[in-house]
């Protein structure tokens, strides 16, 4: 035995080193370096946390709510992602995706509450394609694994874009299906498999009847611009649908309001769902756009609008975008501006895709930069045109009439 008695509390078996072998380790913690924290790289307090939280104006409902995170690494998303958000150049993610993040990819189901521009689209997207990454391969037969409602077609390919970005670079497959458009490619790319399905809910329930696609691999299920959905009337469609996929599914719904319907509709849908909200529950205006309201009877509108052009098209690189109330008005007020000599061009939901398209580019590049539509593009065509300095919004009702300057 190691020469000092039987071993003691404290002794160490006699007393230290006395008549045994020399110590394995020289002094204690002499193999230890000092630490160099990176705050960074840690958990947050939760004192942190809420004051993040605070300074945001994130507001969070529901049981066992992960923390949101502040730098886009703490996501553990994987490198083929993170190398398209470091190319983007961004400095951090936004309030909506920092909550909205840790608890999709919780796999919990989740509401989440923002204005329209704030980066909803990517804090479902990012993951969506880490949930399809963690499912078996399709097979031939089966359906998208991922599945994205939206309302209008505008806003269906504004995230088909985002997601054949990102999807591109995890060799993940998607497409977008929407009326108004020639059913063949959109068959054609449903029939070779895709992982991500975007759609408006008229197509897809023309599709699913007909048997040419179905949801039965639907694990991961988006609500985008809910309300907007609700208000079009696609409250029907949008029950059919959901009774076709998987109960076992992940839920998210995005919505810029929370009305009564919505929330019924989450109460629904939902199973113990996250609720995410960021600003007030309230409907109200974006403070970071000068807004001008300038109400005035049906007489004078057309006055004040041309008065109101004369100043803004008086600088080149200026656009307009006006929003009237009706297709008939839409088409008559092109053409009056139009006869008058204004560079302007019409859109609205009775005209064609490639039409749609063609008037967008036309407007985006400065060829005609006026453009007249009808609440049909109202949440539609943030993204086409964020690289704008100067955009004039006018909303043209039956009483009165908004304009909002940026």
């Amino acid at each position: 035995r190691y020469g000092g008695g039987p071993p003691r509390f404290g002794g160490g078996g006699g007393g230290g080193n006395r008549g045994g072998p020399p110590p394995k380790f020289g002094n204690p913690g002499e193999r230890l370096r000092k630490k160099h924290w990176n705050l960074d790289e840690l958990p947050k307090p939760l004192q942190e946390v809420d004051q993040y939280r605070r300074n945001k104006e994130v507001t969070v409902k529901g049981r066992d709510c992960p923390k949101p995170i502040m730098k886009f690494h703490e996501a553990a998303f994987p490198s083929y992602v993170m190398d398209i958000i470091v190319k983007q150049n961004w400095i951090e993610p936004t309030p909506i995706q920092s909550q909205g993040w840790p608890v999709a990819l919780s796999g919990k189901d989740m509401v989440g509450i923002a204005q329209t521009g704030s980066g909803k689209t990517l804090a479902y997207l990012l993951p969506a394609i880490v949930h399809i990454q963690h499912q078996p391969f399709l097979e031939h037969g089966d359906g998208p694994i991922c599945l994205v409602l939206a309302p209008t077609r505008e806003l269906a390919q504004q995230v088909q874009q985002v997601a054949a970005e990102y999807g591109r670079a995890s060799r993940l497959k998607s497409t977008c299906i929407y009326g108004g458009a020639p059913k063949g490619p959109q068959l054609r790319d449903l029939e070779r498999g895709v992982e991500i399905c975007i759609a408006t809910p008229g197509r897809l329930i023309d599709f699913l009847e007909c048997g040419k696609t179905n949801l039965r691999r639907c694990t991961y299920l988006v609500l985008d611009e809910a309300d907007r959905m609700l208000d079009m009337g696609f409250e029907p469609q949008i029950r059919k649908i959901v009774e076709q996929i998987r109960p076992d599914r992940q839920t998210l719904m995005w919505s810029a309001t929370w009305p009564k319907e919505v929330r019924q509709l989450a109460e629904d849908f939902l199973k113990d769902y996250v609720q995410i909200n960021i600003g007030a529950l309230q409907l109200s205006a974006n403070h970071n756009i000068l807004q001008i309201v300038d109400v005035c009877s049906d007489m004078e509108k057309e006055d004040k609008l041309i008065r109101l052009l004369e100043e803004i098209m008086s600088e080149k690189e200026n656009k307009t975008i006006i929003f009237v109330e009706t297709k008939r008005r839409c088409d008559e007020l092109t053409r009056r501006m139009r006869r008058d000599g204004w560079p302007a061009m019409g859109i609205h939901g009775d005209k064609s895709q490639q039409e749609r398209d063609w008037v967008l580019n036309e407007f985006r590049y400065g060829k005609a930069p006026i453009l007249i539509a009808t609440d049909v593009a109202s949440r539609g065509l943030g993204q086409y045109f964020f690289e704008l300095y100067f955009l004039v919004i006018i909303f043209l009702t039956l009483r009165w009439s908004l304009c909002g300057r940026h």
